[in-house]
């Protein structure tokens, strides 16, 4: 891991909260780069199992790197006061967007997804399973790019230092059945269900599994079948309605063998009848974007203000966002 010093860095706000960490949007005092510092809260220094977890997510994040995985660049203390460095995302998370712009369609969700499990299937060749995937913990950047991030929880295979036998750990809404019953031997499969869950969101704007207690919501990922995206969105391709199933399958071997496979479903719907069309009428200047990036980068600007586009996004909305939504909805008619 590369060694920084926190003196190096001009410290600002404060841009989020955790349970062991706050995290600053700082500024590298030589160059004027922009990062955010997640630095360890003081009163948990001194426990050795909190600062044994924090090291570990250092460790995670440092053999990470991957466009579409929040990046690393360092870690140090101060005064004894553990810190590590990453990308600041310029944007806004899965989880604000949708609140703010409401749900995705079928071609923007399947595109998040496919850049999601691109993040996953590098983290799974890591040896290193994520274990709480959700809306909160995917961010887009102002390009419209996927980031995933929050390895807080994320286990590494290959590290056997710290003991988790019969742990259950995770968000309830997002939880694979092997994740509720505290299985030991979890594998990458846990990640493609939080996946299924976290598509079924983001074209119907719920969960697949409802109710008031975290025990109604452990029942039903145990026990019940989940719901059909096409019973909310008509208009879901059948193959996409099928793969969230297979995601959702309460066996781990039911599910896609691996994140790879789910990308590559993802991508040839993306890449489909509708996406050939956006790039055909898209202008050649955004060429080098992927067609559904247009209307996400919109929806980031629906969902963040208060900030400003980059000059690059604001050109290639002007450019091709009217074209882009045109050909959904003449694809949509079809």
């Amino acid at each position: 891991m590369t060694r920084i010093f926190y003196d190096d860095f001009e410290i600002g706000e404060s841009i989020g909260m955790g349970t062991v960490g706050e995290i600053y949007r700082v500024t590298r005092k030589a160059t004027g780069d922009v990062y955010a510092l997640k630095l360890l809260h003081p009163s948990l220094g001194q426990d050795p199992l909190i600062v044994r977890r924090f090291r570990r997510e250092m460790m995670v994040l440092s053999k990470l790197n991957h466009p579409n995985i929040v990046a690393y660049f360092g870690d140090g203390d101060r005064d004894g006061q553990l810190f590590f460095v990453m990308e600041l995302i310029q944007g806004s998370s899965l989880k604000e967007m949708l609140q703010k712009s409401g749900e995705l369609s079928w071609l923007e969700a399947a595109e998040c997804g496919r850049q999601i499990a691109a993040a996953l299937q590098h983290a799974h060749n890591h040896g290193i399973i994520h274990r709480d995937l959700k809306p909160g913990n995917v961010f887009i950047n102002q390009e419209g790019v996927i980031k995933l991030g929050d390895f807080g929880i994320a286990r590494d295979l290959r590290d056997h230092d710290l003991t988790e036998t019969g742990l259950t750990v995770g968000t309830y809404a997002y939880m694979a059945p092997e994740l509720v019953k505290g299985e030991r031997g979890i594998t990458g499969q846990v990640d493609l269900y939080a996946l299924g869950c976290v598509l079924f969101e983001m074209m119907t704007g719920r969960t697949p599994y409802l109710g008031g207690n975290f025990a109604v919501i452990f029942d039903q990922h145990l026990n019940s079948d989940p719901p059909h995206v096409r019973e909310f969105v008509p208009d879901c391709p059948v193959a996409l309605d099928e793969l969230i199933c297979q995601l959702l399958a309460k066996s781990p071997e039911d599910r896609p063998f691996n994140a790879r496979t789910v990308q590559g479903i993802l991508g040839e719907l993306c890449s489909g009848p509708a996406s050939r069309m956006i790039a055909e009428r898209g202008d050649r200047a955004a060429s080098d974007v992927h067609p559904i990036q247009l209307s996400l980068i919109e929806r980031i600007g629906m969902s963040t203000p208060s900030q400003e586009l980059s000059w690059r996004a604001i050109t290639i909305l002007g450019l091709s966002l009217a074209a882009v939504m045109a050909a959904i909805v003449v694809f949509t008619k079809l």
